[in-house]
């Protein structure tokens, strides 16, 4: 049976149909949701939505099976620490879904489904849907233009749901600024948008968020990021998530959201989501520079290169940079970037004790990753990183960092360019539209070219 019956409707459409009518229409749920819900005959549904905007936990116990928004609401005070999801934490800086910190409570993984077909049977954890990327042949520029333009302005435009007047984040990148820039256009009146900034060189945006706000008209609040601000902030934040969370900009994040809280507004929104649906992370064309390791002939590969480079002496620069190049190439995709990963730079066991190793699978993370990876159906490897940044970047890490810590000020947050039909536009829009070359998230900036400030 059900303990708690949630739901999260956000922007969705959900209803309190039948779960068989609710599991029926989940792979074409749009919007942002978490629902949790039973059949008086005791069959049960609980699901998130693409991106897991918002968190639904549960555990099972004899058959009874419990659900919550929070992991430590189902754990209890005295509950037992999976020490697997410690070891996760300690690779992600998060735990991803499945797992939560404690033992025996889950989460449900972005896109996912749990379903109890009758009262003490077995929950089944399920997909309910999986990106297919379907790029376009011969696209014309301008009418993708066009239509990506109206398709941004309505997504923010439902995220306003008829608010007078905006609120939103403005870091001074491309997504913040093009999110103000929609509000201006779509209620009239410049957004009340909010700036962190930081008293450090390399890490300061706010000369590019003071661009956008006078570009677009927007009541400009900026907040300087002091010690005594990470002080105060770091406890309240850590202790307001309902397990370790290592994503450390959510504390300027609360400081920027009770800003707007102070100032009298209640919802945020976010510009999270155009580098995962366009093409902008760097890393996207980092790994490009490696495939043409992949095309050279395999004996080539085994049997001279990498004997030499990786075996032998390197002497010089050139040498050292060439192994380099082998030691990251010959890696597949995801496992390349764990070569990133600071648990595996300094070595496991130099950092785990091990009596604590002996509990654990270290080989997990790995495994996770590669079953993500592999769930796209995508030809091209732009368009299959990109699914693997759904899930790994925005469900686990960005959004959470957003919600909880806009949940924490007394804030709601939406994300219009996550939007349903954007998403959907994104899977079409063919691979060399989103990374041209080294060109990061080409198509997004030529289609707001002269609506963002030059």
């Amino acid at each position: 049976m059900l303990e708690q019956t949630l739901v999260h409707a956000g922007r969705s459409e959900a209803s309190a149909a039948s779960t068989a009518q609710l599991a029926a229409a989940l792979p074409a749920q749009a919007g942002e949701f978490a629902v949790a819900q039973q059949d008086a005959d005791g069959r049960l549904l609980a699901a998130v939505d693409r991106f897991a905007s918002h968190s639904l936990c549960w555990r099972e116990q004899d058959g009874l099976v419990k659900v919550a928004e929070r992991a430590d609401t189902l754990a209890g005070p005295d509950a037992p620490l999976d020490p697997q999801a410690l070891f996760d934490y300690l690779f992600f800086h998060v735990v991803p879904a499945p797992r939560t910190v404690f033992k025996g409570v889950q989460r449900l993984p972005a896109a996912h489904q749990l379903l109890q077909t009758q009262a003490g049977s077995t929950p089944e954890l399920s997909r309910y849907w999986t990106p297919r990327f379907s790029p376009r042949g011969n696209p014309s520029f301008d009418t993708l233009k066009a239509e990506f333009l109206r398709l941004v302005e309505a997504s923010v435009g439902r995220a306003l749901d008829g608010a007078a007047q905006g609120s939103c984040y403005l870091s001074g990148g491309t997504d913040s600024s093009t999110v103000a820039g929609m509000i201006r256009r779509i209620t009239g009146q410049g957004a009340a948008a909010y700036s962190i900034g930081f008293a450090a060189e390399g890490y300061d945006e706010m000369a590019y968020a003071r661009l956008a706000a006078q570009h677009f008209g927007a009541q400009h609040h900026e907040l300087y990021v002091t010690p005594e601000h990470l002080i105060e902030g770091m406890p309240k934040v850590a202790g307001f998530y309902d397990q370790p969370f290592g994503n450390s900009s959510a504390v300027p994040a609360y400081f920027c959201a009770l800003r707007a809280h102070d100032d009298g507004h209640r919802l945020l929104l976010a510009g999270d989501g155009g580098d995962e649906l366009f093409g902008g992370n760097a890393r996207y064309a980092k790994h490009r520079l490696f495939e043409p390791y992949a095309k050279l002939p395999s004996a080539l590969r085994t049997g001279l290169l990498e004997p030499w480079l990786l075996q032998g002496e390197r002497g010089n620069k050139l040498t050292r940079k060439a192994a380099s190049y082998v030691d990251q190439a010959r890696v597949p995709l995801p496992h390349r970037m764990d070569a990133y990963n600071l648990l595996v730079r300094i070595g496991i066991d130099r950092v785990l004790s091990p009596a604590f190793l002996a509990q654990i699978d270290r080989q997990a993370p790995s495994r996770l990753q590669g079953e993500v990876w592999a769930q796209a159906q995508a030809e091209h490897r732009v368009d299959r990183h990109l699914a693997f940044d759904w899930r790994f970047t925005l469900a686990e890490t960005d959004l959470p960092k957003v919600r909880g810590s806009a949940a924490l000020a007394g804030m709601a947050v939406r994300f219009p360019l996550l939007d349903q039909a954007l998403l959907e536009f994104s899977m079409h829009l063919p691979p060399h539209y989103k990374l041209r070359g080294n060109k990061l998230r080409w198509f997004f900036k030529e289609a707001l070219r002269g609506f963002l400030p030059d």
